[in-house]
């Protein structure tokens, strides 16, 4: 088997390191690290919902993304005036994979939106922000539970997602650019604690991938999964024992 650049083995995580405390007026802020990869996130709550939900009951949770000009080499423009289609496509991702974890109707009418600012990209960036984004809500809520919102978190389990691909005919976990851009197979996998999906994007990059090639990347994928749950447990561990 070939040794990545990095020297990591095929089914290992890059380092992960989530930075609680960030300073910063939103209810929840983190900054989370995958290797190089770094996202700020923070969970902000407002004490109503979109128009078409008012009267139901429910709150809802979505997300914002967006990656800062600095982020990458050459620089990214910053968006302005129109958001592009990735960006679209990756904020509405973050947005239902909370949402998969959350009571909508213990959480109440008001509306939490989860905001991930990549502050510096090596791939994985949708994925960390899943990641850091759920750490972020979770201190966010316990903010609403201490001023008497909810007696118990209106969640329903954890939620984290990784990357993983075939280079060089290899299956790997968490891809940095350097094999994400050389992939001939990329997936991107959304998952519970629990082990449950939410989510599966895989894509062949001028290639095709076989049925055990996709169960072989599945498998990876959980496998990280759980150890993003425990690290996720580790820097959750003064807020939520993550068994209520």
């Amino acid at each position: 088997m070939n040794p990545r650049h990095d020297g990591r083995a095929s089914h290992e995580l890059r380092p992960l390191v989530f930075e609680r405390g960030v300073p910063g007026s939103a209810a929840g802020r983190v900054i989370v690290k995958a290797g190089r990869t770094t996202v700020l996130c923070t969970a902000s709550v407002a004490n109503e919902v979109p128009p078409w939900m008012v009267g139901k009951g429910k709150g809802w949770v979505t997300a914002e993304y967006s990656m800062l000009p600095g982020s990458t080499a050459p620089r990214k423009p910053r968006e302005r005036a129109k958001i592009d289609g990735r960006t679209t496509e990756i904020q509405r991702l973050i947005g239902r994979s909370l949402r998969a974890v959350v009571d909508l109707q213990s959480l109440g009418e008001r509306t939490i939106t989860v905001d991930c600012d990549v502050l510096e990209a090596d791939g994985g960036t949708r994925t960390a922000s899943i990641t850091g984004g759920f750490v972020a809500l979770v201190e966010a809520l316990v903010g609403l539970r201490a001023a008497g919102s909810f007696s118990s978190l209106p969640l329903t389990d954890s939620i984290a997602a990784v990357s993983a691909g075939i280079v060089d005919g290899q299956p790997l976990l968490d891809l940095d650019y350097r094999e994400d851009v050389a992939a001939e197979v990329d997936m991107n996998v959304v998952m519970t604690g629990s082990g449950k999906f939410v989510e599966v994007q895989g894509t062949g990059e001028e290639a095709t991938f076989t049925h055990g090639q996709l169960l072989a990347l599945v498998d990876l994928a959980a496998q990280g999964v759980h150890q993003l749950r425990e690290a996720q447990h580790k820097a959750l561990a003064d807020l939520w024992p993550f068994s209520e």
